[in-house]
């Protein structure tokens, strides 16, 4: 069994932000794989389908970013998932728009979400895909830009770069090999 989480803030408030960048990719994924509607538990949203056989739980926190370890731990206890088995996607301000990396294990970085995460979980042994919003801008504050909403031309390139993390996911899903790596896209 596997856990596939997107990171981001619950609530009309922050749809379409640069922070909610996880659920937009959670939701891309979900679509590709005609997974059921979502199901409220553990202060998440969360749906099952099926991927070469296996059980694929995809998962969007509602505990807001910063707390986003709480309802990761509760999935993946209740479902006895170990963290090796627990994909995680979000936005990262270190990595151009359009750029997505993935990773085996790692640090949380100055990522919040993922600090909770690996702080509940106890380990940064589990694979993430970083999706690029680009640093923020020199007159804003980081919290403002991570909760601004994506703009009208950006759109397309957050949603390409969303959807490639998506393919690097199914590729781990079915159990291709995976590699760190980061690709642009254009």
């Amino acid at each position: 069994m596997k856990l596939v989480v997107g990171l981001g803030n619950p609530g009309e408030k922050y749809e379409g932000t640069y922070h909610n960048v996880g659920f937009i990719a959670i939701d891309i994924l979900a679509n590709r794989l005609n997974a059921p509607s979502y199901t409220e538990k553990d202060d998440a949203l969360i749906c099952d389908t099926r991927v070469g056989g296996d059980k694929v739980i995809l998962c969007k926190p509602l505990t807001f970013m910063n707390l986003s370890g709480d309802a990761v731990s509760r999935i993946s206890r209740y479902y006895k998932i170990e963290p090796k088995d627990i994909i995680v996607i979000y936005d990262d301000i270190d990595l151009k728009k359009g750029t997505v990396r993935v990773r085996e294990n790692g640090s949380a970085g100055t990522h919040n979400g993922m600090r909770d995460i690996v702080n509940k979980l106890g380990s940064t042994e589990f694979p993430r895909v970083r999706i690029g919003i680009g640093m923020k801008p020199s007159f804003m504050d980081l919290a403002d830009y991570v909760l601004s909403h994506i703009q009208a031309f950006e759109k397309t390139i957050i949603l390409k770069a969303a959807d490639k993390a998506c393919d690097f996911v199914i590729d781990r899903l079915n159990g291709l090999p995976w590699q760190d790596k980061t690709i642009t896209v254009e």
